[in-house]
Formats: structure tokens, sequence, C-alpha cells
């Protein structure tokens, strides 16, 4: 499709050479530009259509690259992309070898830092800015945070410093929680141009100079009494007790509004960090985006006329299939309460919530409150289950060792999105948990292979109370078995053997396991008959199982979706460390490579690691093949 203004529109530069009488019909046509793309790649939709009025104007005000604009999180920056030289790639989104969903350093100039996790602007905004002083560089440093994010502690920290360093960083709060009146919002508008004005800047000097003749008494409740004002018609007294001059609430899709007070705050100097309160509406100009409960925040392929998904997935997610269990279980044991952190759709717990709204929790995006206040709950003899993707309990390890861990204290951590996650990337896959869990001193540790599996470690981790417990489980569809009706719990570090073999042994730990028994069908007609093992428990390891396998098998290969650390690592420190005899097997491990695996489809990524049914037949094959190589050198001698 043709665009009137948008085709001429490369770079910013570009931008900034357009009218600002221009800008609605160009933010219209990114818009429909943002919203054809995602429906051919899928990804993030409704943050994105939420701040196109403010990405142009960002970009039409301030000299970026110059100017570092820093985008929290990231998942908003499609329309960034569009206008800062990816216009021409913007639908290899999310594909193979195309662009991130992200924000990423390596892709352009204009990503000034890469953020995926929520809540980072603010510190990564104020390094740079304090590094910008030290180089003697003037530039201005914009960080782009949105009101979920404003949930997290790392936040107010970084806030809280900002302010007490004075420096002169800007922050905007893209807010589309919050509703503003027609009348509220102009004289809202009025008011933070009025006190970003210049004017207003040198009146206010002015009578701060004067006020200096007078005694300090006299001059602090004068300043206290323009605060006190500020703040009734504004709401921005909290941020101006951390040190900012706060501007707003305004109105995020009315350039009127945005370009008049974003000048000001350029050309301004205010001694001091900025906090700009921009209110957005988010999924704003598609009405199915609008009308969705989730504002098509995160979206498959779909139909622009209608918004409906063109993916047709007739399975159960694991995540269902986690919130069905466990609010099941919850209807019969009173004690499970259920944790999240801002993840209530995306871990099943939604499910739980409309059943138990009264065990539910769900406490923003705050994963080391969520953890320690599960400890809190575990300590009153509660049975605390908090589901976060593992990409995301890495930011509350030490909530885990100091809260948890050491104190033994009862808490099942249901983690979602264990292993590689396709489009969404690096910043997103669950590759460390087994690893760093592992390292961990009175933990049980699990993995389902299926969701039968899934099913029988929520139960097992209902009646583990004297120590931690967790159960990882993917992304995506569940493998469809017959699961029967009724499971029972584990026999906690007990694996099973999934069918006996000859002189190979494969030990599987989490989803691989379909993998390996494809890959033992492939085996099959080449006269290999390789013996399967589902460990089920990475801690405590299975040794009576696992020394039945080394006392039978002449090579052993273990496989698992994580880094090194993880489960092959406690079989190897048991194999060498801890088993009274020796082994001659020979053992081999399968793991995540020693590097972050780029986005791409699952099943891509999972080949380019050898992980999938292939490339584990072939490593098989190549252990028997060298064997028989040295079996055929040691007759010649």
């Amino acid at each position: 499709m043709k665009y009137k203004f948008l085709d001429q529109i490369n770079f910013p530069d570009d931008l900034r050479n357009r009218k600002v009488n221009d800008l609605k019909s160009i933010a219209k046509e990114l818009r429909h530009k943002t919203i054809d793309t995602v429906s051919k790649t899928g990804g993030h939709l409704g943050a994105g259509l939420g701040v196109i009025e403010l990405t142009l104007a960002l970009h039409y005000i301030f000299d970026t690259p110059k100017d570092k604009l820093i985008w929290d999180v990231g998942h908003q920056a499609y329309p960034h992309k569009i206008i800062t030289g990816r216009k021409k790639q913007i639908e290899t989104l999310r594909q193979e070898g195309g662009l991130y969903g992200f924000v990423k350093r390596s892709e352009s100039e204009y990503d000034t830092f890469g953020t995926a996790h929520s809540s980072t602007s603010i510190s990564a905004g104020l390094g740079i800015k304090i590094a910008q002083e030290l180089k003697k560089d003037n530039s201005k440093v914009i960080c782009v945070i949105g009101d979920g994010a404003l949930s997290a502690g790392m936040a107010y920290e970084a806030l809280n410093n900002a302010g007490a360093m004075s420096k002169e960083l800007i922050v905007i709060l893209n807010d589309n929680e919050m509703s503003i009146d027609q009348p509220v919002g102009a004289m809202s508008s009025y008011l933070s141009r009025l006190l970003s004005s210049s004017s207003y800047s040198n009146i206010r000097s002015i009578i701060k100079k004067i006020l200096s003749k007078f005694p300090k008494s006299f001059a602090k409740a004068l300043y206290r009494a323009e605060e006190f004002s500020k703040g009734f018609v504004s709401g921005g007294t909290l941020f101006e007790e951390l040190g900012f001059f706060y501007l707003g609430p305004i109105d995020g899709h009315n350039f009127d509004h945005l370009i008049p007070v974003l000048k000001n705050i350029k050309s301004n100097k205010i001694n001091k960090p900025v906090f700009l309160h921009v209110i957005t509406k988010k999924g704003c100009g598609y009405k199915p985006a609008e009308e969705s409960s989730d504002k098509f925040h995160g979206v498959n392929k779909f139909d622009v006329v209608t918004g409906s998904s063109l993916s047709k997935i007739n399975m159960k997610s694991f995540s269902q299939v986690f919130g069905e269990t466990l609010s099941a279980e919850a209807s019969i044991d009173e004690k499970i309460v259920a944790v999240t952190a801002a993840m209530a759709s995306g871990t099943g717990l939604d499910i739980f919530a409309q059943k138990h709204p009264k065990k539910f929790f769900d406490v923003g995006i705050a994963e080391q409150h969520a953890v320690t206040m599960c400890a809190g709950l575990a300590a009153e003899g509660l049975r605390p289950f908090v589901a976060i993707y593992s990409t995301f309990l890495q930011r509350a390890y030490d909530q885990i060792v100091h809260d948890v861990a050491i104190q033994k204290l009862p808490v099942r951590f249901a983690i979602d999105r264990a292993g590689q996650v396709g489009a969404d990337g690096p910043t997103h896959a669950g590759s460390f948990d087994i690893a760093f869990l592992s390292a961990l001193p009175n933990f049980v540790i699990m993995a389902a292979a299926d969701e039968g599996e899934l099913i029988r470690m929520i139960k097992t981790a209902i009646m583990i109370d004297d120590r931690p417990s967790s159960f990882r489980f993917p992304r995506g569809s569940i493998i469809g078995k017959n699961i029967g009706d009724e499971l029972s719990h584990l026999e906690i570090g007990k694996g099973r053997i999934i069918q006996e073999g000859n002189s190979v042994a494969l030990i599987n730990f989490g989803a691989r396991l379909e993998a390996c028994q494809q890959a033992i069908e492939i085996l099959k007609p080449r006269g290999c008959y390789p013996t399967l093992m589902d460990a089920r428990f990475a801690k405590p390891l299975d040794t009576i199982l696992l020394d039945k396998i080394l006392d039978n098998h002449e090579f052993v290969i273990t496989i698992e979706e994580g880094s090194i650390g993880g489960f092959s690592s406690s079989v190897l420190d048991y194999v060498h460390n801890k088993r009274k005899t020796s082994t001659s097997s020979t053992i081999k491990n399968i793991i995540f490579p020693d590097k972050f695996v780029d986005h791409n489809t699952s099943e891509n990524q999972y080949k380019e690691m050898g992980m999938d049914a292939e490339s584990i037949s072939n490593k098989i094959l190549s252990l028997l093949s060298n064997e028989i190589v040295h079996l055929s050198n040691y007759k010649k001698k």
C-alpha cells in the first residue's frame, strides 16, 4: 500500500522537515502501517498503537539519535522502528533473521538501550546521562516508561537516585490506565505549557533571588505553597517529593498538547529532572484492539478487518492446564493461594482468579515482592504457588535464596515459558532456572515432560510442606496425550523408565521427551534401540535409577532445555564425586549452547541447538559409529 506522507519518511530527519500540521496525517498512516504489519507477523500491537502520536512527537522535537530515547520494555517500539530506518524491514519483525520484537542496540543507532524486561529505562537513562556529563555532552536523555512498569521497585530506586542527583533526565510516564476528562485535560495541558515555559522559569528564578533576602522559613513556606498548588491540579506531589519537576497529565494523542510541552522541556534549562505524565489509550485507533479485554497486547497473525486470529489452535496450552489443575486443587485444599507478577492470563492464573478471587493475588511487575510475599504466606501455614515466567524469575533470585531457601519455606514455584520461546527471542527464553535453582540447598526441582506430568507435579508440590519446590513447563500447546482421569502425585526424587533398550540410554529432563521418542523411532530401522529415562527430578536425583542406567549402558546422553550448570551438571557431579563405584559409560550432555539464541520459530531454535529428533538420533549414531571405528582400529593393532 502507498502512503502519501509515510513513504517519504525513512528517518526522523525526514519527519522534522514536515510541518506540524502534517503530523496528524502521518500518525494516521503510521497507525495503519503498524496494524497491517502485526496482522502479518504477530507480536505486540496494543502498546504500539497507544504511542503513535507520542513516538512522532518525540522524534519531531528531539534530535534523535544524538538525543537518547529509551523505550521501557520495548514492545511498544514498532512505530519507532518504522520511522528510524527500518520501514522496509518491518514485515520481517520477529521472523528468522529479521527485526527483533523489542529494542536491540545492535539493530539501530536509534535503539539507545536494549529493553525487553520491564522497568529498566530510568536506571539506564540515568547512567547514560551521567556518562554524557563526564564527556561534556549536553544532549538530552528521554525515558518512556509505562504505568505498569512503575509497579516495579527498580523504577522507584532510579527515580529516587535521579532526583537526589538533580540530573537533567526526562522521564515520560505513558499512562494508559488513567482516564482524563476534557476540561481537566485542557487545564492540565495549559498548566504544563505554562510551567515548562521560559517565562515561568525566568519568573521563578527572579522570585528565588528575591526570596533569598527573606528569612528561610518564609521562603520555604512560599515554595511549599507553589508545589502544593501544582500537586493539587496535576497530582504530581509524589514525583515532586522525589526531586522531579512534574508536568501533566496531558493528552498523549493530541499534538496540540504534546508538541509545545516537549518543545519547552527541550529548550528550557530546568536544572532538575523532568517527569511528564502523558495519558494514552492502549490499542488506540483500532476498534478490535480497543474493545478487546487485553487490548491486543500480544497477538498471532490476524484479519485486519475483523481482528480475528488466523491461527486455529484447538489444543490447550500448558499454562491453561496449570491454571485449571491448580484451581481444581484449591477447591479441595483451602490453604492453596496463587500469586503472579502481572501475568495472570499468561500463566493461566486468570482461570484460578475467576474461581477463587479471594485466594488470587496479582502484585504487578514486582517479582521480588511476589516471592517474599509468598514466603510470608508460607510462614503462616498457607500453600502459596507463585507463577512466574522463567525469564522473569531471574529478577527475584536474592529473594529465592534469602527469603525462601535459607528458611526452607514451602513456596511452590510454577515456572512458565521454560526453554526457548520462539519469536520473543533471547530476552524471554527460559534458559537458566534449572541451573540457578539447582545451586540452592533445600529445593525440590521438577520438569514436566507432558501435560500429565505437569498435573502430577502440581499435586506433588502441594504435598511438599517442609521445603520449597519448583516445576517448569514450556510455552505453547500441550502434546495431547490421553492422560486419563486420575493422576496421583509423584514420589519425591523418582524418575521413570519409558522404554528399555540396549547399549545407549537417553536421560530426559523436561519437555524434550517427545523429541527423544521420535529420535528412537528414527533409529529403529537402523537396528538401534536406546533406553529412554524421564528423570522428572533434577533435585533430588534418582540415583538408584541412574546407577542402573550407568551399570548397563555403554553410552549415556542427558538432554534438558537449559544452560550448563543444570540437570546434566548434577548428573556429572554425582558420577564423578558421589557415586561409590566408577563407571565405564561414556556420558554426553545435550544442553543449551553458550550463547543467546536469536529469535526464530521454536522448532528452528531447537534444530539449531541439536535438540530436535533428527539431531538427537544423529548424535547417537555418531557415538556408535565412533565406537565401531575404535574397535576396528583396536583389532588391527
